[in-house]
């Protein structure tokens, strides 16, 4: 009768075990298990979302900046200590096409999630948020509205740049009214003088904008067309 040998129970026999377990399953035992990924920080997650044009904008006016500065001071704790929105000054960006509006609007953005401030975010144009309340199948444009109107934080880029009717006052109205009582942070671009909006607008939502924001003007030519010519 032949006595079968076992292997010692022994650390060293457990290891020649397992790797005979791993060759068996066609893993090589002396390979070096993979680091695991280092986290995807706030800002990488965001510039996944922003338009590639926009992923490496800077916030580089000093009224956009002191912005930043400010919305970051007052914001709230979040998870882990990091500080978040709760309310906040908006700010109005306003100059002739081409100066840089939407590229200080989202270098805004980027710089308050480059200094760790914890928050959620929408971004639209005034166009797309008309486009989005005609009806739809499938769509619900009452949500989508709420989506934007509750936001911690929203961009709303170039207002007053489609042509305006009864209905889409209305809609900007909702939106902004919301904004202005909640005291939500609110990034606005325009293309029109302040002195403008109004006409474009409404007087409800311009005198709305006008307490709750405050203003940058950009001035100069259209950076697209020099980019264009060079």
């Amino acid at each position: 009768m032949t006595t079968a040998t076992r292997e010692p129970r022994t650390a060293a026999g457990a290891i020649t075990r397992l790797a005979a377990i791993l060759t068996a399953r066609g893993i090589n035992p002396a390979t070096e298990p993979s680091a695991a990924p280092e986290p995807v920080t706030a800002l990488e997650s965001a510039d996944a979302r922003i338009p590639p044009r926009y992923r490496h904008a800077l916030a580089d006016h000093p009224r956009t900046t002191a912005w930043v500065t400010e919305i970051a001071r007052t914001g709230t704790t979040g998870p882990g200590g990091a500080p978040g929105i709760a309310s906040g000054p908006s700010l109005l960006i306003a100059g002739p096409t081409g100066t840089g509006k939407t590229h200080q609007a989202y270098g805004a953005i980027r710089s308050l999630l480059a200094a760790g401030v914890r928050l959620r975010w929408e971004a639209t144009t005034a166009s797309d948020l008309y486009a989005a309340q005609r009806p739809q199948h499938g769509a619900n444009p009452e949500q989508q509205l709420g989506r934007l109107t509750r936001s911690p934080l929203l961009l709303l880029d170039d207002l007053g740049a489609t042509k305006q009717s009864a209905w889409t006052e209305e809609l900007t109205y909702r939106l902004v009214n919301h904004r202005y009582n909640h005291m939500l942070p609110t990034l606005v671009t325009t293309n029109l003088p302040v002195a403008e909006l109004r006409d474009a607008v409404g007087d409800r939502v311009a005198s709305r904008l006008a307490e709750m924001t405050e203003r940058v003007i950009l001035t100069g030519h259209d950076r697209r067309r020099r980019t264009a010519a060079s």
